[in-house]
């Protein structure tokens, strides 16, 4: 039959609707993960044992299991203790929880790394001990992780494509429901692919932007 691109056109509202959610779960997904990760390493790391243990145990379930798995326990297993969330929601909190154990682990790693003076100072200004670190120790970390943290950002828009499973019209199923209609897969998958790298590229540009600031403001 031959390559024909002419054809993409004519379906490119799909698509782009496609877009629209991929961004959209990407960015929901991005800041629970961020949020989530700095929650978590302060819990890991100064939290009292009776939380310690919980979060241990999720952070083993997230990083020992598929991250399809976890999507279709979110979204079909809860459905069995009664709680039913909208594939949107369940996909944003697959992802976001998934991404924000492996963000913790950088910000422990970061937040251990900062001068143990800088906490001795801001309590001999005064500052509790939660003050300190959310005012001193915490920014400080989070600044030295955001390279490793935004390359983790481009990771998750990449495994956005696995909540097609179940049900989101991101990108990768408006294109896999558009060749259903057209039989040409060869032809919407390219061009699925192109706007993937699109976005990443406008993630790439926001990362940088970010990381120059930070290098000016220190």
């Amino acid at each position: 039959m031959g390559l024909d691109f002419s054809i993409v056109p004519k379906y490119l509202d799909i698509l782009l609707l496609g877009v629209a959610w991929t961004v959209g779960i990407t960015l929901a997904a991005a800041l629970l993960s961020f949020v989530g990760g700095i929650l978590f390493a302060l819990v890991a790391l100064y939290g009292p044992w009776l939380l310690r243990q919980p979060f241990r145990l999720v952070s083993w379930v997230f990083m020992g299991t598929p991250l399809l798995l976890q999507l279709f326990l979110i979204y079909f297993g809860l459905v069995q203790i009664g709680i039913d969330l909208p594939a949107f929601v369940a996909g944003s909190i697959g992802l976001g929880l998934h991404f924000a154990v492996y963000n913790s682990e950088l910000i422990q790693a970061a937040i251990l790394a900062v001068d143990r003076g800088q906490m001795e100072a801001a309590r001999t200004l005064g500052l509790s001990r939660g003050q300190a670190l959310r005012k001193v120790v915490v920014p400080q970390a989070v600044r030295a992780v955001i390279p490793p943290i935004g390359n983790n950002m481009i990771a998750l828009l990449k495994d956005s494509a696995l909540v097609s499973v179940i049900g989101v019209s991101e990108l990768t199923l408006s294109a896999q429901r558009v060749i259903g209609k057209t039989y040409r897969p060869f032809e919407f998958y390219l061009a699925a692919a192109a706007f993937y790298y699109v976005i990443n590229l406008c993630m790439e540009w926001v990362q940088r932007k970010i990381e120059r600031r930070i290098s000016v403001s220190r």
